[in-house]
């Protein structure tokens, strides 16, 4: 795992992509990745239409592309070239018609966007190669120059599959729109059955992997799921009913269960949502409904992530194809600890196929290892906070207060409602502490109950109200005295930059105030992504989603004219928002705080605009991080581009706002959220366990959550800039200019 790396030269290349299986929303933004990144090296590229049956029919399944083809496909679910499960393709024969066709055209790489079952097709192929070369020459359909010309694929291959189920693999393609689905349904779910006092029963895909159940029950505050790494022990039915009539003693009006379609029980016999509801119905006496989600997992626009990251994962293809070697090893592009990371393909198949044999042989342990650390911790974190009878006995009760502080961010009432229950959970007060530390001056406390935190995990904004101020000198004596007052023995503040100011101060003040001395966590929840220690922050999932979203419906609006647009975001003197929504909408410029904005660039801009509208453009969308400069306002931009335009085109400006702040929290940020609530809560308890007071923060850095010493803080941030020393995400700038604009590229 590494930095993007520049692409090579690709003259005289001719590469091939096509996708196989199943659809996955996010095959359409890697397809064009692939396209625009082959292209910007002079590279060509053929899109093999229907998957596989594409290179056996050959002629028009396998078509020349360029730029354009991709324009216009960013926010489209399926994909445009078609995909197709090829049972020819298995047999000999039909690989000796793949190869003649492909060899016809001179493509001997291949980048394939599918699932396990497409990859060890990919790789067949690779293994073959020289073999079905040698027959299809000894046949005469092919010539001996051409097969000297041609003696290895070359292969790339990227995981298209909403089941999120190769091992190995952080995240593939489809998954996270998959969840976008399942959890909008919970949501209008819930409010239907608390309406009624009814349980639902909800299936969801994964015939042999539990993400998407899982992950929906934790993210749409399911009370039971089922999963298939791990089927229920024997009376399964009677502790489903009994977590269920507990939610209800505590207060839920709702009740839902979440059943992956391949769950089983520990005998191998499926589960299936229809007998999980007659058990409700007829052991609890209650109405309950099936909700089967079936297809409507797999389709509608792709969310942001699964726009950026096939993006980079598209990128990353190519340049794998353009670098491989005869001797080189088959490789999977994955996400990996938020990194892009080439994985052995013939092992991440393997490792997958596994799995289902694992559980078949009842090695459910191993089955949920092989799942990753996250889905086992996930399991568990389910475990607590769906049920409001304590779980975890501890030896004596504690008071942990929980604040927020800094602006709202989505993800910051999941965060409250996680940390509430799990604390609950382990028998501690949880303590709510109203209006950050304003509100912590004043004495505005009370307790949490299970009750209060219902129905929070998808709400927006915050329960516990936010403040941005930090607090002065003057203030810290009434802090002091009120976590003096009120008992409080720990403290975990949910937040942004000032949160993490504020508690830094209060760590320099403790010599002052010993009130201060008890273990404190900061979790990082900012839309802006601008906070150290961690490389993502609750809320800048959401906020990504409501940008993109509100720029494809500005790109439509201007469809019958030819029009720029200027589209302001918000992320003060952090340019991660812009950037990787501009990456995940498909803008052709990006202007960033990190980079700034001189004259020559707009002058330069203003020449490339007028000669792309020239060449025949209809839309160009500009994005500017609104601390990006502080005289080449958004305004200005447009006024610069609309005079220039000697009436080619007109120039509109959109400034997004405080939308970006509001709206019920992705899935990303509720899962996000509540895994920062576990890990702090159990940073907390060790604390407490061992008689420490240490000031902390947690984030995830490469992948893991890991905590730092609130001390090191100063270390980490440009304190001039309120941001982070390293950002990784700029790495990602070689990609948008890359894939924005032919004339650039």
């Amino acid at each position: 795992m590494n930095a993007t790396p520049a692409l090579p030269d690709g003259h005289g290349v001719k590469i091939g992509i096509l996708t196989s299986g199943g659809d996955a929303q996010g095959m359409n933004a890697a397809v064009r990745a692939v396209v625009r990144s082959a292209l910007s090296v002079g590279a060509e590229v053929y899109a093999i239409y229907e998957g596989y049956q594409g290179m056996i029919d050959g002629g028009d399944g396998i078509k020349l592309f360029d730029w354009e083809d991709v324009g216009s496909i960013l926010n489209r679910g399926g994909t445009v070239i078609g995909t197709f499960r090829c049972k020819e393709m298995r047999e000999r024969s039909g690989r000796l018609k793949a190869v003649k066709h492909l060899l016809e055209r001179g493509i001997d790489r291949l980048v394939v966007i599918g699932g396990d079952g497409s990859l060890t097709g990919l790789n067949l192929l690779r293994n073959e190669w020289s073999g079905l070369i040698a027959e299809l020459v000894e046949g005469g359909d092919l010539t001996p120059e051409i097969a000297h010309e041609h003696p290895t694929l070359m292969i790339a291959g990227i995981v298209g599959s909403i089941d999120n189920d190769l091992v190995g693999s952080d995240m593939t393609i489809g998954a996270d729109t998959a969840l976008h689905r399942i959890v909008d349904a919970i949501d209008d779910l819930a409010s239907t059955a608390a309406s009624h006092q009814r349980s639902f029963v909800v299936e969801v895909m994964g015939r042999h992997c539990g993400y998407l159940a899982l992950m929906s029950a934790v993210a749409g505050g399911a009370d039971f799921v089922l999963v298939p790494e791990q089927p229920p022990e024997p009376g399964w039915e009677d502790r489903m009913c009994a977590d269920l009539q507990a939610g209800r003693r505590a207060g839920r009006r709702d009740s839902i269960v979440i059943v992956a379609e391949g769950a089983t029980d520990r005998e191998g016999n499926p589960i299936k949502a229809d007998y999980v509801r007659q058990v409700l119905t007829d052991r609890l006496n209650e109405d309950a409904r099936v909700t089967i989600l079936g297809h409507v997992q797999r389709g509608g626009t792709p969310s942001a992530y699964d726009r950026w990251a096939s993006t980079w994962l598209g990128y990353n293809a190519v340049h794998e194809v353009l670098t491989a070697t005869p001797d080189s090893e088959g490789r999977v592009i994955a996400t990996r600890s938020n990194r892009i990371d080439r994985i052995s393909l013939v092992k991440a198949v393997a490792d997958t196929q596994q799995v289902p044999e694992l559980i078949k042989a009842g090695d459910y342990r191993e089955a949920m290892r092989m799942r990753g650390r996250s889905f086992v911790e996930m399991d568990a974190i389910f475990s607590e906070v769906a049920s409001p009878v304590r779980t975890v006995p501890i030896a004596s009760d504690k008071r942990i207060g929980i604040m927020l502080a800094g602006g709202p961010a989505p993800g910051m009432n999941t965060a409250t409602r996680s940390l509430a229950r799990l604390g609950i959970s382990r028998g501690h007060h949880m303590i709510g502490i109203h209006n950050g530390f304003i509100g912590l001056a004043a004495g505005e406390v009370a307790e949490l109950t299970w009750e209060e935190t219902e129905g929070l995990a998808g709400e927006g904004g915050a329960m516990l109200g936010t403040r941005r101020e930090v607090p002065r000198t003057e203030d810290l004596y009434a802090i002091s005295r009120s976590l003096e007052k009120n008992e409080i023995d720990a403290l975990i503040v949910v937040g942004g930059y000032s949160a993490y100011d504020g508690i830094h101060k209060m760590t320099t003040e403790r010599d002052r105030y010993p009130a201060f001395r008890i273990p404190t966590v900061c979790m990082p929840a900012s839309i802006d992504n601008n906070l150290p220690g961690s490389e993502l922050s609750i809320g800048a999932d959401t906020a990504l989603n409501v940008i993109v979203d509100a720029m494809d419906k500005i790109k439509e609006s201007g469809i019958a004219s030819k029009r720029c647009f200027v589209v302001e975001t918000m992320g003060k003197n952090c340019g991660y928002l812009a950037l990787m929504s501009g990456l995940a909408a498909g803008a052709e410029r990006i202007y960033l705080n990190e980079e700034g904005i001189s004259l020559d660039d707009v002058v330069a801009d203003m020449h490339w605009l007028r000669e792309s509208f020239a060449n025949g453009r209809r839309l160009f969308l500009a994005v500017r991080n609104e601390n990006a400069s502080a005289n080449y306002t958004t305004d200005f931009l447009a006024r610069v581009m609309e005079e220039e335009s000697h009436g080619l085109y007109d120039v509109r400006t959109a400034v997004l706002g405080h939308m970006q702040q509001g709206g019920s929290p992705s899935p990303f940020d509720r899962l996000m959220a509540t895994r920062f609530a576990y890990r702090g809560l159990n940073l907390i308890d060790d604390e407490l366990a061992a008689g420490t007071d240490n000031a902390s923060f947690i984030g995830i850095r490469e992948g893991h959550l890991r905590a730092g010493s609130m001390d090191t803080m100063p270390s980490l941030v440009d304190a001039l800039h309120r941001r982070p020393r390293d950002q990784w995400w700029l790495d990602l700038r070689s990609v948008v200019k890359t894939v924005s604009d032919e004339l650039r590229s």
